[in-house]
């Protein structure tokens, strides 16, 4: 399994997500120092009400939970977007 398959797998466990993007952003950071450990960029959007009640912080957070130990091993950074099913239907 790849890694965006991997990121995939754990956001979908832990969230039940409405809608899930993973996408692989580390094409674009070719040579930079992070880079260079093997580690990827990614960004993910993950549309879940399992952020009902919870502030950016705490979402984040979660989604770097779920993620668990790839964040030392496959993934160098992650840009998250976490909404509410309200809050991506503009409500």
């Amino acid at each position: 399994m790849n890694r965006v398959e991997q990121i995939r797998s754990a956001l979908q466990a832990a969230f039940h997500p409405d809608l899930l993007e993973v996408e692989d952003d580390s094409h674009r950071h070719a040579g930079h120092a992070g880079a260079r450990d093997g580690r990827g960029h990614f960004n993910v959007t993950v549309v879940s009400a399992a952020f009902a009640g919870k502030g950016p912080l705490a979402r984040h957070r979660a989604v770097y939970a779920a993620v668990g130990e790839m964040m030392q091993t496959d993934i160098h950074a992650l840009s998250i977007k976490a909404l509410t099913p309200a809050e991506a239907a503009g409500g």
